[in-house]
């Protein structure tokens, strides 16, 4: 068995002590479909940024105008009929997504709660990174928004998108995520985010698929190592890879467009109970924004 480096802060040891012991020794050449940018000890934010960039000899580009978090949403490779009736409006977003604003809402499950308060204060406040907020159930919260790409100067294309939120009001992150495609050794295609943490990283791979009125739906439900599902990756004190498949964690996220705007919900569960939802308003940059989330999705939600 491994041994997480040392010397760094006790939260953190354990906890990928916590996911060598539970998770499995891999080889990267063999999981191209799951390997992803690694953060260092210390804070994350947007400080990997520049490290991958320097280690990988890639060219950085903040606030790159016009990127999408997916290039082409034929990448996902949807079954034709599925793609015919996929909103034009969803479609832009995610291809020019530094074009567009954000405002968001999160409702958590009283019983985890506490739990959030928890991870904030062992961990997301102190490193920079998925920094969900415990205390704002109420009011909406809008979202700056930030495209970083990495390019590969020898072939003009681009390596790595990173996708850089921050809160408006008082500039601490939200959540600092790598996006792409991937394909899974089922052959299906599934979109890749990637949050860096110390000395590892949370991986969440969802599987795409369009609802009958033209809306997104990205799933992490799998069953097993290889499925789409949340995963840790970290690297131990000697430098080899592990990873851990928490089956028990899901993600869901709607995306649909409403009335001349585009919506989206996203909900958590841990061993099928709701941990946490979050409920989106996007809107074009230059376009009036939604003050609050829009009361008639507050009520009917997404679902």
């Amino acid at each position: 068995m491994g041994f997480a480096y040392p010397k760094q802060k006790f939260q953190d040891w354990f906890t990928q002590q916590w996911a060598i012991f539970w998770g499995t020794r891999i080889d990267p050449r063999a999981v191209p479909w799951l390997v992803g940018p690694l953060g260092s000890l210390g804070v994350i934010a947007d400080h990997f940024v520049e490290k991958v960039a320097e280690q990988e000899g890639l060219v950085v580009e903040r606030n790159a105008t016009g990127q999408g978090l997916i290039p082409s949403m034929k990448e996902l490779q949807l079954p034709g009929a599925e793609f015919a009736r996929l909103s034009p409006a969803i479609v832009d977003f995610y291809e020019k997504t530094s074009l567009y604003r954000l405002a968001f809402r999160v409702q958590w499950n009283p019983l985890f709660k506490v739990f959030g308060k928890l991870v904030n204060y062992l961990f997301s406040h102190r490193i920079g990174q998925l920094n969900i907020p415990s205390n704002r159930a109420e009011s909406s919260e809008q979202i700056t928004s930030e495209i970083i790409t990495l390019t590969d100067p020898g072939t003009g294309k681009v390596k790595y998108t990173v996708w850089y939120r921050t809160f408006k009001s008082t500039g601490q992150v939200l959540y600092s995520g790598v996006y792409s495609t991937c394909t899974l050794p089922s052959g299906e295609v599934c979109v890749k985010a990637v949050f860096p943490l110390p000395n590892g990283n949370a991986t969440v791979i969802l599987s795409p698929s369009v609802g009958p009125e033209g809306g997104l739906r990205l799933a992490s439900s799998g069953k097993k190592f290889g499925a789409p599902g949340f995963y840790f990756l970290l690297k131990d004190a000697n430098g080899k890879l592990w990873s851990q498949y928490v089956r028990s964690f899901r993600d869901q996220l709607d995306v649909r467009y409403h009335e001349g705007h585009l919506m989206a919900e996203q909900t958590l569960t841990l061993w099928h109970w709701r941990v946490l939802r979050f409920q989106y308003t996007i809107h074009l940059a230059g376009q009036e924004a939604a003050a609050s989330i829009s009361p008639k999705l507050d009520r009917e939600g997404l679902g």
